[in-house]
């Protein structure tokens, strides 16, 4: 824990290279998959579809 915390301080004063690692997702992947998470908490949001949210989650069938 204290050593994450001296590289941050060692990356900001500049001492050390921040070379974070690319995790492989293009730009617009990243953007579409932000999009799906608010798509799909507005529609579960809605009195009408809460069910079968609940359904998956407590593992019920129909």
């Amino acid at each position: 824990m204290i050593g994450n915390a001296v590289r941050v301080m060692r990356i900001a004063t500049g001492e050390e290279a921040d070379d974070a690692q690319d995790d492989g997702k293009s730009a617009a992947a990243k953007e579409l998959g932000s999009k799906g998470g608010k798509k799909r908490a507005a529609v579960a949001s809605k009195p009408g579809k809460r069910g079968p949210y609940k359904k998956s989650a407590a593992g019920i069938s129909n």
